[in-house]
């Protein structure tokens, strides 16, 4: 059961982003498994939909003004450029989560962001030697950046978000698992 609180209409307007372990009792055991990982995502899904090619198709990439929510976990002024990246992670061309990534404009000289292309953010993430995850929050909103990128009727089953920090820079990073890729992996509705 889903707390009342992540069905209110304010929370379809402003993201309620909760601490992971307050969404535990609501989430399957399967589901915890992928939503509180904290490993990287990239290798979970690669190897989960193996023999599938894993690839990362790039829906966006510019520099935008982050949403307000997303300000706020950066520590930024809501009104202030950032670099904004919004992918999907497909096994065999079907999205099975999708993803966007935040970062303050001034943070990024020298970081190589811009040219990641189809690359996956996390596998040049998890490189970093000096690599620190914040906590894990989580959502049972769906995305609010996708728009017609989904293919079908692909919906979300959670998001989760947590701040990257690695020399100097601070990187939000939001992922939401699709009912594509719970269907592919027979993962329960919630």
């Amino acid at each position: 059961m889903i707390s009342p609180e992540l069905t209110t209409p304010a929370f379809s307007l402003f993201p309620h982003w909760l601490p992971v372990a307050a969404a535990q009792p609501a989430m399957s055991a399967p589901w915890w498994q992928w939503v509180a990982s904290t490993d990287s995502l990239t290798a979970r899904l690669t190897a989960a939909g193996t023999p599938g090619r894993f690839r990362v198709r790039l829906l966006r990439q510019c520099i935008g003004l982050p949403q307000r929510d997303e300000a706020m976990a950066l520590g930024i002024a809501p009104r202030r450029y950032a670099w904004l990246r919004e992918v999907a992670l497909c096994i065999d061309d079907t999205p099975w989560v999708v993803a966007r990534s935040v970062a303050p404009l001034h943070q990024l000289q020298g970081k190589g962001l811009g040219s990641l292309g189809e690359r996956s953010l996390g596998s040049w993430l998890f490189q970093q030697p000096d690599l620190v995850r914040g906590p894990l929050q989580v959502t049972a909103q769906p995305p609010r950046f996708v728009g017609d990128a989904l293919d079908g009727n692909a919906t979300s089953r959670w998001g989760r978000r947590s701040v990257f920090q690695h020399g100097g820079l601070s990187l939000l990073v939001q992922e939401y698992f699709l009912s594509t890729m719970a269907e592919a992996l027979n993962l329960p509705s919630h």
